[in-house]
């Protein structure tokens, strides 16, 4: 079989990390996920995922898609015309796991990301790609012509921009979208500066680690009309989720929370309200 030839910016390498989490997970007889897609794809690929191979941020990752699947469930739930954006989609497969049938979904990224996506997913009648920055403002068309509501989904993905960028992104979803939903995580000081010993993010380039610091996500309240509802750590994790972690995840937040909640709180997962 021919590989697929892999050629991403330092930034957007990053997008491999979870795709092999999902992928080492469902290969696992009772793994956090289920994702034969993204077995597929990591076998499909000509890259080699080796220098993970042992990081136990592959699980780290995979408990955060987890966590914000069961947000995006809630939107559904809620909403089940609405309309889901992922920003910076990457080789996400949230489509293929969670689609109800009726909401509509669109998939947004830069154009190599969105080249090596186009191997392996194509356009549907309710899920499209769209080409662009989330900087930029065009796509916002498509996506505000669907009437909403709607729920933006930034997974380890804004927080790799420099903060006034972050800023910006974020406010321009929110003048734009009353009423909608946004999931995002954030870094503290102390989680950017780890990066050079991080299990992952150490074999990347500088130019691939997050930038953005953010200490307390209330703050983020200040800079559009936001409301923030919900901020979890991984030590929130759903119980019924912790099950299939592995034993060394499952015994830190079992019994060190207490000694290291505060750099396990340096990495938060989000949810914010547009007030209308």
């Amino acid at each position: 079989m021919t590989k697929v030839t892999v050629d991403l910016g330092p930034v957007q390498e990053t997008l491999l990390i979870p795709l092999l989490g999902r992928a080492v997970e469902t290969r696992k007889d009772n793994g956090l996920i289920h994702d034969e897609k993204a077995v597929h794809i990591v076998e499909s690929l000509d890259y080699d995922f080796s220098k993970w191979e042992k990081s136990k941020s592959l699980s780290g990752a995979t408990i955060r898609t987890r966590m914000f699947d069961d947000d995006v469930q809630s939107f559904l739930a809620d909403y089940p015309i609405g309309t889901v954006v992922e920003i910076g989609c990457g080789l996400n497969t949230r489509f293929e796991r969670l689609d109800n049938g009726q909401a509509q979904w669109f998939d947004l990224d830069l154009p190599d990301s969105l080249a090596l996506r186009r191997q392996f997913f194509q356009d549907q009648p309710r899920r499209t790609m769209l080409e662009a920055s989330v900087l930029e403002t065009d796509w916002m068309e498509p996506v505000a012509a669907t009437g909403g509501p709607w729920c933006f989904i930034s997974e380890a993905v804004i927080i790799y921009l420099e903060t006034a960028q972050a800023r910006q992104a974020i406010t321009q979803i929110a003048n734009r979208f009353p009423g909608a939903w946004l999931l995002t995580d954030t870094t503290s000081q102390k989680m950017v500066d780890s990066q050079p010993t991080h299990d992952a993010m150490k074999y990347m380039s500088q130019e691939s680690w997050y930038r953005w610091v953010c200490d307390d996500p209330y703050e983020i309240e200040a800079w559009a009309n936001l409301q923030l509802i919900q901020s979890r750590t991984f030590l929130d994790a759903d119980a019924d989720l912790m099950q299939h972690a592995p034993w060394s995840i499952r015994f830190f937040v079992r019994w060190v929370p207490w000694l290291m909640r505060n750099t396990v709180g340096g990495y938060r997962l989000n949810r914010f309200i547009v007030k209308s």
